[in-house]
């Protein structure tokens, strides 16, 4: 599932291919955008923005969003592509590389210098220079009686976390994920683990938050009705959300969660 750790090895890959160079082709099929042709113009950064890709082009940024299912591929010219070209929503090129954005949940075009109106509203990047626990902290302070595992997951607050981290992280700090923020303990703890966990997995395609990269590499995510793997109690499956028509899968287990 694509989360914070996602877009940035996207971004890392997408920049060590394209960053520095002129693109040979700019080929949009997002039918706002489909006229826009950067073709010609240099690739000066990509870089991630908690679950956003942005890259720079002349003067405009290609801003995309995985949401679900969405994700960057690369290419050499010529190689067949793994997915298939009706869920292409982006193909850009350079003289050695092709990357194609497929099933993109957001795609669009827009000028550098307008950033802000895509980004700006997000909290601090937990993969990002501008990183400061104590500002997301503060921001999951701002609304004491939201649920946390509401919370962790608004981008308002801190950016990159996403479904499965919120369920690990309240796993590990044995709270349920309804617990009301102001009633977690030690709330910057929690937060710095955020923060080492995502870390620790930026680099490496398969995560992990019980330290093993083979067999289970959850605690408690996508384990409905099977035993806990710290004291077998059966794990919990829950839905949570702001919206009925928005909520997010959840998972807890009733005996190490209070």
């Amino acid at each position: 599932m694509p989360e914070g750790d996602t877009v940035y090895r996207a971004a890392r890959q997408l920049a060590a291919a394209f960053d520095g160079t002129v693109l040979t082709r700019c080929d949009i099929r997002v039918p706002a955008f489909a006229t826009v042709d950067l073709t010609g113009e240099a690739v000066h950064e990509t870089v991630s923005r908690g679950k956003h890709l942005l890259m720079r082009v002349g003067e405009y940024t290609l801003h995309s969003h995985l949401k679900m299912e969405g994700v960057w591929q690369l290419y050499r010219p010529g190689e067949r592509w793994r997915r298939p070209e009706f869920t292409a929503r982006a193909i850009l090129a350079n003289e050695s590389v092709v990357a194609v954005g497929f099933e993109l949940g957001l795609f669009e075009v827009l000028r550098t210098a307008d950033e802000d109106q895509a980004v700006g509203y997000l909290g601090p990047d937990l993969l990002g220079p501008d990183w400061d626990p104590a500002r997301a902290a503060a921001n999951l302070r701002s609304a004491p009686e939201r649920e946390i595992g509401l919370a962790l997951l608004d981008q308002r607050n801190l950016a990159g976390l996403g479904n499965v981290y919120r369920a690990e992280l309240c796993f590990l700090r044995g709270v349920l994920p309804t617990t009301p923020v102001e009633e977690v303990a030690d709330l910057d703890r929690m937060v710095a683990l955020g923060h080492k966990l995502i870390d620790a997995n930026k680099d490496r395609p398969t995560r992990t938050t019980t330290g093993s990269l083979r067999g289970d590499t959850a605690w408690v995510y996508g384990r409905e009705g099977r035993p806990c793997l710290r004291c077998g109690t059966r794990v919990l499956h829950g839905e949570l959300g702001d919206n009925p028509l928005q909520l997010r899968d959840t998972y807890w287990c009733p005996s190490c969660q209070r």
